[in-house]
């Protein structure tokens, strides 16, 4: 009997050992020369936990067996890879990206032009409707739409409307929606993007498509202006006060 209680002990404890988080060690290199690449953006998309590759192209990040890590660099194929038993056990492994051709857009500027008399140019500059605010922790502000100074007209109409998009994104995705709070806790997540714009982090956390992102903000009452310019961290904060005023409404509701 003692012998079974021992036995059972010993694998509740490697049981209990092996699904806690431990930090596990790699190196990235780029696939076409094995030249290591610094400052790859790691994320864990189960405890939503950051991290970066050094100039060596190492990186620690804290992880669990069947943990899935998402590797992305500018320029290179994201990957996703699943933290094994093997991993933890031999440690350091070595990530592979390959990378991507990148085709930049012709950009056309087309500037005001001036005829330097007031009443005529004051036609002729744009103006533009949309309310100015800020989010915490960013330098600038961020435009809202122009019907209204926050989304609430649009979030109210998404409880009671159970065939509107926020509603379903909001209400049948809890916790995908409920990373949104630890994202902004990470300051591994927070500085990674903030120098992104392609979204591209976001919408695996969130499984969302970009077409999604874009809808979520439109609803919430965002300007196309800020859709289009604002960093990811803007948009992950944007998306999470929006949120956080849908809960506060849907249990009003209730």
């Amino acid at each position: 009997m003692k012998k079974l209680f021992f036995v059972c002990t010993l694998l509740f404890t490697l049981f209990a050992w092996a699904q806690d988080p431990q930090v596990i060690e790699g190196k990235v290199l780029n696939s076409n020369d094995d030249a290591p690449l610094e400052n790859v953006n790691i994320v864990n998309l189960n405890s939503v936990r950051g991290s970066t590759t050094d100039v060596e192209g190492e990186f620690k990040i804290r992880a669990s067996v069947n943990d899935t890590l998402f590797f992305s660099y500018l320029g290179f194929k994201s990957i996703r890879i699943r933290v094994t038993n093997d991993w933890l056990k031999f440690g350091d492994i070595k990530v592979k990206m390959t990378e991507l051709g990148i085709a930049l857009e012709e950009v056309v500027i087309k500037p005001v032009q001036l005829t330097g008399y007031v009443e005529i140019d004051a036609k002729l500059i744009p103006v533009y409707d949309d309310y100015r605010y800020r989010i915490s922790g960013i330098g600038s502000g961020y435009e809202g739409g122009d019907t209204s100074p926050g989304a609430v007209s649009k979030v109210l109409s998404a409880i009671f409307n159970p065939a509107d998009f926020l509603y379903n994104v909001f209400g049948k995705r809890p916790k995908q929606m409920q990373k949104l709070r630890k994202m902004k806790e990470d300051d591994e997540i927070r500085n990674l993007l903030q120098s992104k714009y392609d979204r591209e982090t976001l919408m695996v956390l969130l499984q969302l498509e970009k077409v999604d992102v874009d809808e979520i903000l439109n609803r919430c009452n965002y300007s196309k202006n800020f859709i289009t310019t604002a960093n990811d961290l803007q948009i992950l904060d944007a998306i999470s006060d929006c949120y956080e005023e849908y809960k506060v409404l849907n249990r009003g509701k209730e």
